[in-house]
């Protein structure tokens, strides 16, 4: 029985630290997993920069509700749930991902949360597990699923590789030269044939 697992970011939707840099015009919150393999040193980086400059969940909520699912992404994602089971594995937050999860037909998704305080200031966050992606990708082999895994960033390589088979999606000319050996594709068409390939 196989599953697919799929990062959001990059792959289904926009990045959102990105698009709240846009909206900020605070060039530093446009660095993701793409550019920092360290989560945790990531999202320290953000929770400080959200201090300084007395932003808070509220900014980030107005930021998302102008995002929309990449050009595709939604047929995409439909026509591979016809064929297979389909689990969105994601570095973002619970709190983050409703209203996308709305836009792409509520597809499954495992995901972090963030903890908030008075006035939404987020003070914290609590990952739902260790290493989330490689993590889950493991359960679910234990579970009697072959996994074909994909997404963009560091933090996806792991899953990519412990899985039957594995893609990146729309990911940076760097990983992609430092990850030669796995396929790398920018259309849905082909990702998907790919993907339904590897089953």
């Amino acid at each position: 029985m196989n599953i697919v697992c799929l990062d959001l970011e990059g792959v289904l939707v926009p990045e959102i630290w990105i698009a709240f840099s846009e909206k900020t015009g605070i060039p530093e919150f446009r660095i993701t997993t793409r550019d920092e393999p360290d989560y945790d040193k990531l999202m320290r980086y953000r929770l400080d920069l959200l201090d300084r400059h007395g932003l808070g969940l509220r900014e980030i909520e107005e930021a998302i509700d102008g995002i929309e699912p990449l050009d595709g992404a939604r047929q995409f994602l439909d026509a591979l749930r016809e064929r297979t089971q389909v689990v969105i594995i994601s570095d973002t937050f619970e709190q983050f991902a409703r209203p996308l999860m709305r836009k792409l037909g509520w597809p499954t998704l495992f995901c972090n949360t963030l903890e908030v305080g008075d006035g939404g200031k987020i003070t914290g966050y609590r990952q739902r597990c260790a290493q989330s992606k490689l993590t889950t990708v493991k359960a679910l082999q234990g579970c009697g699923f072959e996994t074909v895994a994909a997404g963009d960033s560091f933090n996806d390589l792991a899953m990519i590789r412990a899985s039957k088979a594995g893609f990146l999606f729309r990911s940076t000319d760097a990983i992609k030269a430092a990850n030669p050996d796995i396929r790398a594709f920018e259309g849905y068409d082909e990702f998907l044939a790919a993907i339904l390939g590897a089953l």
